[in-house]
């Protein structure tokens, strides 16, 4: 997605900028930012300072606009908070300004997307990329510490009754794509039978907290210099529920058989990470132990079974000629191994 005016109206955006004392004169150092969304990014500079601007995706969806603002207000909530999180600067809730799509302006994050890239030195010391696992497990740790009510996120999601909700909630996305012509059916594994042990083991209660909704080792900025997670990126789907997904989501992405590619890929490639023991340890010591982490193994088989669901999605809306056949069969492939570590836990 290159810088086009079709999709950013510059002209639009500096005017925007201007009424709101966001720098003066032309925009300049335009820049088209890559990664796993089809959300549209630009890096920019104006009046010597720099700015990210995150908008939906060209082809805007149903609820494109509604998913850039709710990240807005969790991005602007974590400001102050320990967790590591690109900084709000303003956003556009009108969408007439920019032909349809609100955005909004963050502070560029230093760092680099270790599914994408593997620099120096941490492409060299295999202890560097130990510690980088363990980092993003404290990360999340941080983020399950904040309390979301005090961080004005009251009313942000729904959490009585999250758990119980998501095995219905998913199962009924997957009976939705049989209407999609071409779809042969969900040919992922036992997801029935995965579903009905999660319904079985159904944790009785939990403490409510932000959850990013999809933690997974592209969706960090690593420190170009140290293991440290510099920013906690994507947060489209995050909401009010059980933070302990989360973890789960990490653990269900960490290395899994069969490649990575799409959960953080060079660093797995690279070897030398941390197991998952480690990461559920460094977890509780940052503060996890907070939470009952003796169920972790539930919200491992969650993870895989609801991830699984929505990349399937993409493999039948490919099959319905609606996305590309290639990302389809690669994401349809992460499906069938996601749902493959669920047995095994199961199995035990």
């Amino acid at each position: 997605m290159g810088p086009d005016s079709s999709v950013v109206d510059l002209v639009a955006v500096r005017r925007w900028m201007d009424a709101r004392g966001l720098g003066e004169g032309p925009i300049e150092q335009v820049v088209a930012m890559t990664g796993g969304t089809q959300n549209v990014m630009l890096r920019f500079d104006r009046a010597g300072r720099s700015y990210v601007l995150r908008r939906g995706p060209e082809h805007l969806r149903k609820h494109s606009n509604a998913s850039i603002m709710r990240e807005c207000r969790v991005l602007e909530a974590l400001g102050g908070t320990p967790v590591p999180h690109p900084s709000f600067i303003a956003a556009c809730e009108d969408p007439g300004v920019l032909g349809g799509a609100v955005f909004y302006l963050m502070e560029p994050v230093e760092g680099f997307n270790a599914g994408v890239e593997l620099p120096s030195p941490h492409a060299d010391e295999p202890s560097l990329r130990h510690r980088m696992g363990l980092e993003m497990a404290r990360s999340l740790a941080a983020l399950a510490g904040v309390d979301h009510e005090a961080a004005g996120l009251t009313g942000f999601g729904k959490p009585d009754g999250f758990l119980e909700r998501q095995v219905g909630r998913w199962l009924g996305e997957l009976a939705t794509y049989d209407d999609l012509e071409g779809y042969p059916g969900p040919q992922i594994g036992d997801v029935h039978g995965v579903a009905r042990w999660l319904e079985e083991r159904l944790p009785e209660r939990f403490t409510p907290g932000i959850l990013h909704g999809d933690y997974h080792a592209s969706n960090v900025m690593f420190s170009r210099t140290g293991p440290e997670v510099a920013a906690i990126v994507d947060w489209e789907m995050s909401t009010i529920g059980d933070p302990l997904l989360d973890l789960g989501w990490l653990l269900a992405t960490w290395n899994l058989p069969g490649g990575s590619a799409d959960f953080g890929g060079k660093l797995m490639e690279a070897g030398g990470i941390a197991t998952q023991t480690e990461l559920v340890e460094a977890y509780a010591a940052a503060g996890g132990d907070r939470r009952d982490l003796d169920r972790m193994d539930w919200y491992v088989v969650l993870a895989c079974f609801k991830l699984g669901v929505i990349l399937e999605g993409t493999h039948a809306r490919a099959c319905a000629g609606l996305a590309p056949v290639e990302v389809g069969d690669r994401l349809h492939d992460a499906a069938v191994r996601l749902l493959g570590r669920a047995q095994s836990v199961i199995d035990g």
